[in-house]
């Protein structure tokens, strides 16, 4: 992630802003035992550069909870680092043994419970994350890719710049268009929205809607 790349961040429109950028451990301590080549300072000092490039950028990320060694104080340097970033989004697992792998044979492996209870802490924290980044999205609008039909009659779902699902009524025809949206309604993972084109199409949303949810 080098000065080009955080630069074309900031200055190319053709790039949403929205940016996966995997850390996997808050922790140097696991950092140095799982071969990565980057300390938390470093990712901080490049979260900094990216967000003075681009201040409107959604960061989502990876994490690895329960890796062989990981102690109370490792996993809540992970949990520090998840509420200095503040993440749009991420993706989050307990580490599990592969043959073959140098961490199966490692020893302090992590008990079962422990990694689950830590996975839902950490999982409940990036989930109150992402709420907060979707709500930040209310009264906005933004430009939506109309991807597919909608669940209810005469609705269609799209992606929004920062990658997360739009659901608003709009004819079948704009799919595969790009349309101005006015977001009026927060979902639990999706947004609701309304084309900005005069015809101030009502709010199609169902009662019971199953959304599709992040890992986190």
């Amino acid at each position: 992630m080098d000065d080009e790349l955080i630069e074309a961040h900031r200055d190319l429109k053709s790039l949403m802003p929205y940016l996966h950028l995997p850390v996997q451990s808050g922790s140097d301590k696991i950092l140095k035992s799982m071969n990565r080549k980057h300390t938390r300072d470093e990712y901080f000092r490049l979260i900094d550069r990216i967000r003075e490039a681009a201040p409107d950028i959604a960061l989502s990320g990876d994490f690895i909870v329960g890796f062989p060694g990981e102690s109370d104080a490792d996993f809540e340097d992970t949990m520090d680092l998840i509420r200095r970033v503040e993440y749009g989004s991420a993706f989050s697992f307990k580490y599990s043994q592969r043959p073959g792998t140098p961490g199966a044979t490692m020893e302090d492996q992590v008990p079962e419970d422990v990694k689950t209870a830590r996975l839902s802490e950490l999982q409940a924290l990036l989930t109150q994350q992402q709420k907060a980044f979707n709500a930040s999205r209310l009264g906005m609008v933004c430009d939506v890719l109309l991807e597919k039909k909608g669940r209810l009659p005469g609705q269609l779902v799209g992606k929004s710049p920062w990658l997360q699902p739009v659901q608003l009524d709009a004819p079948e025809n704009l799919i595969g268009t790009i349309q101005a949206v006015e977001i009026i309604e927060i979902g639990s993972n999706s947004l609701f929205g309304r084309r900005i084109d005069g015809q101030n199409e009502t709010l199609s949303k169902a009662p019971d809607l199953k959304e599709v949810a992040f890992d986190a």
